[in-house]
């Protein structure tokens, strides 16, 4: 039996298909009820064509990579396209002052010449199926856990017998339906290629999230696999992976009001969230971890531009840190300029007035009040969990070695004969050296006094301890002191570690802070979190399920959870404020003109100046121009970078990376006028490939379609 939150979403579209397509994540499963509209706005595919079971389909070419981007196969051979962004932590790692492949690009000219990446997966899911009847079995209803755990355990544990599969059942609409993902891991991902920073960021933090755009960001990899062609953890003896099936390159020209499609995993959408919650996102909770972030791009920035080598260190912290940072502020804007908590508010008060016509119903209003006065009251604990993950999580890196490491040190400490003993001091020695290649210690103890501060004046108001420090004598007695704060200090301890180093351990400054003042958090803020964030989930269930019942033909759609989703529209630009109209595609020559505004951010390598004079575009342009980026009306978000952005006969014309300033509302309300996904050109990535940096051997693998 189907469950009614499934039949409902697909009854939407059966009876009221004029409507938009644009917003909205689906679910591969229910694709068959959406054909008809995908075709009549040019699609020439079928649902069988996008996602089976019972033959390949372009599922099998669509993969989640790292566990937060997606990826697609491009070849017979293996080969894996996504963002450069999305590689980036691998770009870095592989880089260093001899091979600056963050400044200068990478192209294994040979497979032999492909780098390894430890802990790297990519996924492949092999079916997605509905089983919300069953996880419901012999419950008392849909809140009844230790039934519900058991009964997923049961399923994840049928759907793997005999295979070499993996799966998960991932509850949907705050465990309305739920849903069990069988996934393929493969485990050997090698590093094929990338192009420079100035091709792969260009624009920097200038650009980022902002459209015009003309990013080239992407990365090439490889899947590697058993003789069997099945996931192998790494060996020298793999093979390159021989897809089920893989993405054929379209070379058709694009024009304005071509049908696109991308086919990714999503990461996370909040589209149900109340007017209180809303107004406590823009006002209070993403301002307050917005000037967090400044702290740390303040002194990442110095750091970086003091030295080669702290560049090449923080290039991936400092990314990462500034992507969310931008995406926040734009965030606060764009739900101000569409006055996002009155549109909420007016959407509630439609939905009181509809409870209140049946007194079954009525549930349903008694949620959305305890939704909104129990944020009302309560959102401190999410603020105070908020930043304390900015402070400990995102924070000084010298939090992240101790907590690595503390396990180890204890096992070092408990070790009983000298093969332990050898063996623990060599774990530990690995960790220590893989932290300390991308740390610094001046930057670090910028970061820890600046974060420090402001973190102090958030939680001295609920703990007492917080209001007794003193920020700048604790930062130097630190990182004056600690073994964690220094590689030579750290390197010296572990290799003189006797029983009574493990005393001195535990009196370290370092140590002594993060466990002192981490126990805060972990022991009272984050289980305090917990227990608001579970009444707001047993709330938000009924709330939800009172949209599917009291409104079964509007538009409804489960927010996104990292599982693999489609989303369709079109190839369009935008009028996103009153007197502003953005094209549809950029060109090559906006990267020259770009460049010579002078923003650093805008800067490229010469070849690249050279070859946009000469308009040397190989057979990659149209009509006289190389498209560099364009946009479209497809609903994404974080975890659909990398995803391809597929034609009307499903194939590639670019990869998903970005979405303009206008649009990062869009997770929580989205605006079909305004919200644009960007999109590098795939024909810019092979030019790149080609043309710029003579990697045309990849491109052979590949087979590009022209009509």
């Amino acid at each position: 039996m189907e469950n009614r939150f499934l039949l409902g979403f697909i009854a939407l579209y059966l009876a009221f298909g004029q409507l938009r397509a644009d917003e909205g994540m689906l679910v591969p499963l229910v694709l068959k009820a959406f054909e008809s509209d995908m075709q009549a706005r040019g699609m020439k595919l079928t649902a069988e064509q996008i996602y089976s079971v019972n033959q390949a389909s372009l599922k099998d070419a669509i993969l989640q990579f790292g566990g937060g981007c997606t990826a697609e196969l491009v070849s017979k051979q293996g080969l894996l396209l996504t963002n450069h962004h999305c590689g980036y932590s691998q770009i870095q790692s592989h880089s260093s002052l001899e091979n600056d492949y963050l400044k200068n690009g990478f192209w294994a000219k040979e497979k032999k010449d492909e780098l390894t990446n430890p802990g790297l997966t990519a996924v492949r899911i092999v079916r997605i199926e509905d089983v919300t009847e069953m996880v419901l079995t012999n419950t008392s209803g849909k809140n009844d856990q230790s039934i519900i755990n058991q009964n997923i355990a049961n399923l994840v544990r049928k759907a793997v017998e005999g295979s070499h599969y993996e799966a998960e059942v991932k509850a949907f609409d705050y465990g309305n339906a739920y849903y069990l993902m069988v996934k393929e891991v493969f485990k050997d991902i090698r590093f094929v290629g990338t192009p420079p920073n100035s091709i792969g960021k260009f624009g920097g933090d200038t650009d980022n999230w902002v459209w015009p755009r003309h990013t080239g960001d992407f990365s090439v990899f490889r899947i590697y696999v058993g003789k069997d062609n099945k996931p192998a953890p790494y060996s020298v003896e793999n093979v390159p992976y021989t897809p089920l099936q893989y993405l054929n390159i379209s070379f058709k020209e694009r024009k304005e009001g071509d049908f696109t499609m991308v086919y990714g995993f999503p990461g996370v959408t909040e589209q149900h969230v109340v007017s209180e919650y809303l107004k406590f996102i823009v006002e209070r909770e993403r301002p307050a971890r917005i000037a967090m972030r400044d702290k740390s791009l303040e002194a990442i920035g110095k750091g970086m531009k003091s030295s080669e080598l702290i560049r090449i260190q923080y290039s991936a912290k400092q990314a990462s840190i500034a992507n969310a940072w931008k995406k926040w502020i734009g965030q606060i804007e764009g739900l101000k300029n569409l006055d996002g908590i009155a549109v909420k508010q007016t959407y509630e008060a439609a939905y009181e007035s509809k409870a209140a016509t049946k007194p079954e119903w009525q549930k349903y209003s008694d949620a959305l009040d305890s939704l909104n006065q129990w944020v009302k009251t309560n959102a401190n604990k999410e603020l105070r969990y908020a930043m304390g993950m900015e402070y400990f999580a995102v924070g000084p890196e010298l939090f992240k070695l101790v907590k690595a490491t503390k396990d180890l040190f204890q096992a070092l400490s408990l070790a009983k004969t000298p093969e332990a003993l050898s063996g623990a001091k060599d774990k530990l020695l690995s960790s220590g050296r893989m932290f300390f290649k991308n740390y610094n210690n001046a930057v670090d103890s910028a970061i820890f006094q600046a974060l420090t501060q402001q973190y102090q004046l958030a939680e001295s108001p609920y703990n007492e301890r917080w209001k007794l420090v003193n920020v700048s004598e604790l930062t130097r007695r630190i990182y004056a002191n600690s073994i964690f704060s220094d590689s030579a200090r750290f390197i010296q301890f572990v290799n003189s570690f006797s029983k009574k180093s493990y005393h001195k351990l535990l009196n370290d400054p370092g140590h002594q802070f993060y466990t002192s003042f981490y126990a805060i958090f972990f022991e009272e803020v984050a289980p305090e979190y917990r227990n608001y964030q579970q009444r707001i989930s047993l709330l938000m269930q009924t709330y939800v399920e009172g949209k599917y019942v009291m409104f079964p033909n509007k538009k409804h759609w489960p927010d996104a959870n990292s599982t693999l989703r489609i989303t369709y529209g079109q190839l369009e630009g935008s009028s996103p404020v009153d007197g502003m109209a953005y094209t549809e595609h950029t060109t090559l020559d906006g990267i020259v003109a770009k460049n010579a505004t002078g923003n650093a951010d805008f800067e490229v390598l010469p070849r690249m100046l050279a070859l946009a004079k000469a308009r040397d575009y190989g057979v990659y342009g149209q009509n006289g121009e190389l498209w560099v980026c364009f946009t479209g009306s497809n609903h994404t978000t974080g975890g659909n970078s990398g995803s391809p952005v597929l034609d009307e006969n499903g194939n590639l014309m670019g990869l998903n990376f970005d979405r303009s300033w206008e649009s990062t509302m869009s997770d929580f309300l989205f605006d079909p006028d305004r919200c644009r996904n960007i999109v590098v050109d795939i024909r810019y990535v092979l030019w790149v490939m080609d043309i710029y940096s003579g990697a045309k051997h990849l491109v052979d693998e590949m087979a590009l379609i022209k009509e």
